[in-house]
């Protein structure tokens, strides 16, 4: 780009060192010598036409309209030279100009084929950085339960004794019975929270809603699943917090918890960005790896969604619909037609 502004810099200080050089231009010529022609055509007639001049008197109207007789072509040399030089000088400006415009639209597209890893540098360091700290607080969480499974036989085998003596009616709680039944209930807040992901590094409440939703096995399965697709779409540089989806009303939300399809509950695919869909879609179509994890994640989603519209309040669904797992929700439903 800067080799290009030198160029036109020297290409106007050659041009108008020649026109000082020179002085005058094909059309100054042309027309000083149609005024010389036409000065010595006028002269030679009031010469052989006038007579002696004895008796004439001086008539001030007669002198006026001799004058513009004359001059009136003159002038209308040099006003056709004039502007024979300015549409001269506005094409070889606009030619210049054009080359101007081509050299930046050129510029700009190598640029951006050069770059086109770093448009959004920002948005990759924070997703690495986020992609980082779930990785530690997996870590965290699988030496936790490490810790719990070592400890967790003793406890276990209580209830055996009491198993053996009979003559109790109430159920007893063998070793068979789910880890995930014993677990408190996740709060509503942490799994919304935890379906968003934590902001930044320093996000302590979104890591500790994390570490608590992937205690539980089936928000857990979400979560990974979530983080897998929000991992596979970045490679594309589509990033959930790009996306403004067109809200959709929490009742079409329990719709499709129901199990009800088609055109009553299209507003959930609300997402409207061509470029992210077109992505998508091709992506969906020519890589069966991305293809694959966008399906267990839509099941996924399906199945935790349905658990939850039981006991959720439609401010918890307007919530979650606003998560980063909701909106990589939307996009893929749209794509792979889950919304029609």
């Amino acid at each position: 780009m800067s080799e290009q502004k030198k160029s036109d810099a020297i290409e106007l200080g050659v041009y108008a060192q020649d026109n000082r050089a020179s002085g005058l231009e094909p059309a100054d010529i042309v027309a000083l010598a149609l005024s010389l022609v036409w000065l010595a055509a006028t002269g030679a007639f009031f010469y052989f036409a006038g007579g002696d001049g004895e008796g004439v008197d001086f008539d001030p109207l007669t002198f006026l309209m001799t004058f513009l007789a004359v001059a009136m072509p003159v002038a209308l040399f040099w006003v056709g030279a004039s502007a024979a030089k300015s549409a001269r000088i506005m094409r070889e400006e606009s030619t210049r100009l054009q080359s101007a415009i081509d050299a930046m639209r050129h510029s700009y597209i190598e640029q951006q084929q050069n770059n086109g890893l770093t448009v959004r540098p920002a948005m990759e360091r924070k997703l690495d950085q986020i992609a980082a700290s779930q990785k530690q607080a997996e870590h965290a969480i699988a030496t936790f339960a490490t810790t719990r499974t070592a400890i967790e036989p003793p406890k276990t085998s209580l209830p055996a004794p009491a198993a053996a003596q009979g003559g109790d009616d109430q159920p007893a709680l063998a070793l068979g019975t789910p880890a995930e039944d014993l677990e408190p209930p996740l709060a509503t807040a942490d799994f919304i929270r935890a379906l968003n992901f934590p902001e930044t590094p320093e996000d302590r409440d979104g890591f500790r809603a994390l570490r608590l939703a992937l205690q539980h096995r089936s928000s857990a399965k979400l979560i990974r699943a979530s983080q897998d697709v929000l991992t596979l779409l970045s490679q594309d540089g589509i990033y959930m917090d790009d996306l403004s989806p067109d809200r959709a009303r929490t009742e079409i939300w329990r719709k499709f918890a129901a199990g009800e399809r088609g055109p009553a509950i299209s507003a959930l695919g609300g997402v409207r960005d061509r470029s992210c869909l077109a992505l998508s879609a091709g992506r969906m179509r020519q890589d069966p790896v991305f293809r694959d994890a966008a399906h267990h994640f839509l099941r996924q989603f399906d199945r935790s969604l349905s658990a939850f519209v039981e006991t959720a309040t439609d401010e918890d669904l307007s919530k979650l619909s606003d998560t980063r797992t909701a909106r990589a929700f939307m996009l893929l439903g749209r794509v792979s037609g889950t919304f029609d």
